[in-house]
């Protein structure tokens, strides 16, 4: 397929590096973003395996790294501050063969979004509220402007994906919500800092912590253990801060001077901790990727990469098919068993953040200390790290499709004359 007009919805992590690999492929992609400009807020994510090997492939590794961390350690520590368990970062590091970092999610989608820059048109400020697919394409409506045709729609909008919503049901069907809220916010001249380690306290259900970044701004990351954790709007920021003094007032360590931080904070970024199971990822001319298909919930640490590895799947595949239906099947077929396998490993790694009891705070800050040796850690992590999974090199894939599809049409203009 070739010039094809593709509506992306999401201007996060998998919808520009979607549009980055639909333009290398010669398809004219269109975003769509309900903010009204790029998002800055998040929460570090470790970034590593085939997600790293592509951003390589783009030539925006050097951007990643500049924009990253190399973290020395994970600390855990109690109440009064003093250290109980964590580890070394090299152990992750090792078992990645040295592509690893940690950076902000906000700085991943910038320099994915300036990949694409002047190349893609991009709708701030809008968002897609009806779909009418055709035989020959989908009529999209918008909340604000006139209706449009595309030739294909994929939802790359995260864990609450509209495309979704609209396209195969309510999110309810999907979400596996696994029992956690998280926040997650910057404190400009916050004091102590501690340069490249992330520091953690916990008491039974959940977790604080704090990171040191440029510019004399410290990330802090709350999760909690919370049931009901579902029923608070993602969106009212009040409503966070107060939800964050009601848990975390009185926990000990440094959560005092933290909530009294947090009164000056603009921006809370506040969720559920969901997975998104689904099926298949596409029907017709619309198809999913990213969070808003797969989402292995942002405790899992690779979510980014997985969107990356999606997006650059799903683009391959369209380039390489005759037909959308066939891309879209042989994008599922390729990713779905990896992407079940990374979601399941995922729910057994989410209860580390925040223990529920202090017999479980114990035991998990113990298995950290046992990372100090290298078998332990390798035997522990190591098969997690791993993405054993071979992707197709569409480049090359891209160029034999076109020599069959020119010497078809040679051959076709030979019968015709």
């Amino acid at each position: 397929m070739h010039r094809q007009s593709v509506l992306i919805s999401g201007v996060g992590i998998a919808g520009p590096a979607l549009a980055f690999w639909l333009l290398r492929h010669g398809f004219a992609p269109t975003l769509v973003e309900r903010a009204p400009r790029p998002r800055s807020e998040g929460y570090l994510i470790d970034f590593w395996g085939l997600g790293y090997e592509i951003v390589e492939k783009m030539g925006l590794l050097p951007d990643i790294l500049a924009a990253g961390y190399r973290v020395r350690e994970v600390r855990l520590v109690d109440t009064r501050g003093q250290r109980v368990g964590g580890f070394d970062l090299d152990v992750f590091r090792e078992a990645t063969n040295g592509q690893y970092t940690t950076l902000p999610r906000g700085e991943l989608s910038a320099i994915l979004s300036r990949a694409i820059e002047g190349r893609a048109e991009t709708l701030f400020g809008n968002s897609v509220t009806a779909l009418e697919e055709e035989t020959d394409g989908v009529v999209v409506h918008f909340a604000h402007g006139c209706a449009r045709r595309f030739d294909l729609v994929v939802g790359a909008d995260g864990l609450h994906s509209a495309i979704r919503s609209l396209a195969f049901g309510p999110e309810s069907q999907f979400e596996r919500f696994l029992g956690y809220a998280v926040a997650a916010f910057d404190l400009f001249g916050y004091r102590p800092r501690d340069e490249n380690v992330y520091i953690g306290c916990s008491v039974p259900g959940q977790q604080l912590a704090r990171f040191a970044m440029r510019d004399d701004r410290t990330m802090i990351l709350a999760v909690i253990a919370d049931d009901a954790a579902s029923a608070i709007d993602p969106h009212d920021t009040n409503a966070h801060k107060a939800y964050l003094r009601a848990r975390l007032s009185g926990s000990g360590w440094e959560c005092p001077q933290i909530l009294a931080a947090m009164e000056k904070c603009g921006d809370i970024y506040f969720d559920r901790v969901s997975q998104i199971c689904m099926d298949r990822w596409s029907r017709g001319r619309i198809a999913l990727v990213g969070d808003a298909a797969f989402a292995p919930s942002l405790l899992a640490g690779q979510g980014s990469a997985l969107a990356v590895i999606g997006a650059y799947v799903l683009a391959g595949e369209l380039a390489c098919a005759d037909r959308h239906e066939d891309a879209f099947a042989r994008y599922e077929t390729l990713l779905h068993a990896f992407m079940v396998h990374k979601q399941e490993a995922a729910r057994g790694f989410a209860g580390a953040f925040a223990p529920k009891t202090r017999c479980g705070i114990f035991l998990r800050n113990q298995i950290t200390k046992a990372f100090a040796v290298p078998y332990v850690a390798k035997l522990a992590i190591g098969s997690n790290l791993l993405d054993r999974l071979e992707l197709p090199d569409y480049s090359v894939l891209r160029r034999s499709v076109l020599r069959r599809s020119n010497l078809g049409t040679a051959a076709q203009g030979c019968v015709h004359r």
